[in-house]
């Protein structure tokens, strides 16, 4: 860390703040995994029954996939993929349904439109109409509507922070109030002041008052809801300061929740993780939406 009279956020410069949150810097070969997960996506999409490009609302970018379960009246694992909000898109982590599916989970992936087109406000609530759509039609997908979890990657996981703290009867009428019963955020964002303050900004151009607003650590949760956490070993310092954020705001709610740190794994070999279905990742979120 560097201290001095050009510091934007803790003991950080603005330089040493980007380095924090450029994990495609901290880990030059990420285009491999993002080869790795196209590929593995189209074949799971080939092997897995599978229906795409489902509408879940009324923007071009408002897309689900859906991956059944054999049995009906499955619980479901909606996942939200990373990006940092401004890139990447479902098709890629269709790979997650090999994970989810031999277990007798119907497994969703989730698009939503990206930043600058989208601003950080509308980013969360695409997905919180993607809950409450899967939530109304569960009946005909096959899933049981008061088993639905959700999951998450980067980006992905502080967009599932944010759908825990949905009051879902005041987001939409007629929903129950617990429509997610389980979060799973793996190398999620909980704080976004220090993303206002670096490079990442450029693009979502957040003011401080949105930054607040969508926090998970500075905002209210309507009710208790089980919670992992997992991150890689080998992530940035701020990374593992903002699990321990989020952590401590569960504890002190005494909410139920897990922290899982993977040993040897960085930001993109973690993600790669949920698609295999004996993984230490899988393992323990499966053991969260049975509780």
């Amino acid at each position: 860390m560097n201290a001095g009279s050009d510091v934007m956020f803790g003991d950080y410069t603005r330089q040493a703040l980007d380095l924090q949150y450029n994990n495609r810097l901290r880990v030059p070969e990420y285009q491999t995994w993002f080869r790795t997960w196209a590929e593995t996506s189209e074949e799971t999409r080939h092997t897995l029954s599978c229906s795409t490009d489902i509408a879940y609302g009324q923007h071009p970018a408002e897309t689900l996939d859906i991956f059944p379960a054999m049995q009906a009246n499955a619980p479901a694992n909606l996942f939200v993929h990373g990006g940092y909000w401004q890139s990447l898109d479902k098709s890629g982590f269709s790979y997650v349904a090999r994970g989810f599916v031999p277990h007798g989970i119907t497994t969703v992936v989730v698009n939503y439109a990206l930043a600058p087109d989208a601003s950080m406000d509308e980013i969360v609530r695409q997905n919180r109409a993607s809950v409450a759509w899967l939530w109304n039609n569960a009946a005909e997908l096959g899933i049981d509507r008061n088993r639905i979890h959700v999951s998450g990657h980067s980006a992905g996981g502080h967009l599932v922070a944010m759908l825990l703290a949905t009051d879902w009867p005041r987001f939409a009428p007629g929903l129950a109030r617990d429509v997610v019963r389980s979060g799973h955020a793996m190398s999620g964002l909980f704080d976004l002041e220090p993303i206002r303050l670096c490079y990442l900004n450029e693009v979502l151009g957040m003011d401080a008052t949105e930054a607040r607003r969508n926090s998970p650590v500075l905002i209210d949760y309507p009710r208790s809801t089980p919670l992992l956490i997992s991150l890689g070993a080998l992530e940035s310092d701020e990374y593992h300061r903002q699990v321990r954020a989020m952590e401590k705001v569960w504890r002190d709610r005494d909410y139920p929740t897990r922290t899982l740190i993977a040993d040897d794994h960085n930001h993109f070999t973690i993600a790669d993780r949920l698609g295999d279905p004996e993984s230490d990742i899988v393992a323990a979120q499966l053991a969260l939406m049975e509780d």
